[in-house]
């Protein structure tokens, strides 16, 4: 079975082997299969439009061209951490390095923040999203990184407001190329140091604390609290009252802003 690539030579970006494709179905999809056939450290697929393209959740992602999707395979070290906390951190890592990369490419700074897990924010619109995805036993052999970012067009998502940069945008292949070595700083970051830095720097571009958000848990459960920071490993703090909620997975949809309750 075809898996959707075009014959185009690829590009030698910083370590990562990047392939460009026409229309596909999911770079995601194309690069889980690449990474389950043995495919190296760094590859890397940039379409120009997707038919079937997935956020969080199993999600639909709008994909009409224009917009940045792009899909990248990573072989990291191997860690004591559990795979979901390897999985929680690259997420935060991805996030940060999509972020810097779109203001490399002309975003204005004061616009942009993160949202936990993984979104990327414009003026609280919806932005850009990250989906971590890997082959996870007792340790985390590969992870593919999706990348999906609004550049020149916003569709419309239920339920959230969206956002795209402002014209005139910058192309896919630009901030490809600008978020590819970003990618690569904080992976060494991470090998090097561990999560920590990767935390401060999420944190310091993320919504204040004390911002009020309510967290959707599978099965319609949903709990309402404020903001409190990151665990160690990366995991939403969630103050309610007295009682403070480690979060290692659910939907985050801010509220307002406020301060914590003592």
């Amino acid at each position: 079975m075809s898996l959707g690539l075009a014959a185009t030579a690829p590009d030698q970006i910083d370590g990562f082997r990047l392939e460009k494709v026409g229309v596909v179905s999911s770079t995601s999809d194309i690069c889980l299969a690449r990474a389950r056939l043995g495919a190296p450290d760094g590859l890397s697929i940039l379409a120009e439009a997707q038919s079937a393209g997935r956020g969080s959740r199993g999600r639909a992602w709008s994909s009409p061209v224009g917009n940045l999707y792009l899909s990248v395979l990573q072989r990291p070290a191997r860690t004591t951490a559990s795979p979901a906390d390897v999985i929680g951190g690259w997420s935060l890592l991805s996030g940060l390095a999509l972020l810097e990369a779109l203001e490399d490419c002309g975003a204005e700074e004061a616009q942009l923040s993160l949202k936990w897990p993984n979104d990327i924010l414009s003026r609280g619109a919806k932005l850009a999203g990250v989906l971590v995805e890997g082959a996870i036993g007792t340790t985390v052999d590969w992870l593919v990184i999706g990348f999906g970012a609004n550049l020149a067009v916003a569709p419309e998502l239920p339920g959230r407001e969206t956002a795209a940069l402002a014209a005139p945008a910058p192309t896919p292949g630009d901030v490809t190329r600008a978020l590819l070595p970003r990618l690569a700083i904080w992976r060494r970051r991470l090998e090097a140091k561990g999560l920590e830095p990767i935390r401060e720097a999420w944190l310091a571009r993320a919504h204040p604390l004390g911002t009020a958000i309510r967290v959707q848990y599978g099965g319609g459960e949903a709990r309402e609290g404020f903001f409190a920071g990151l665990s160690p490993e990366g995991k939403l703090l969630l103050q309610c009252g007295d009682n403070l909620h480690v979060v290692s997975t659910g939907d985050v949809l801010l509220s307002g802003q406020g301060n914590p309750k003592p």
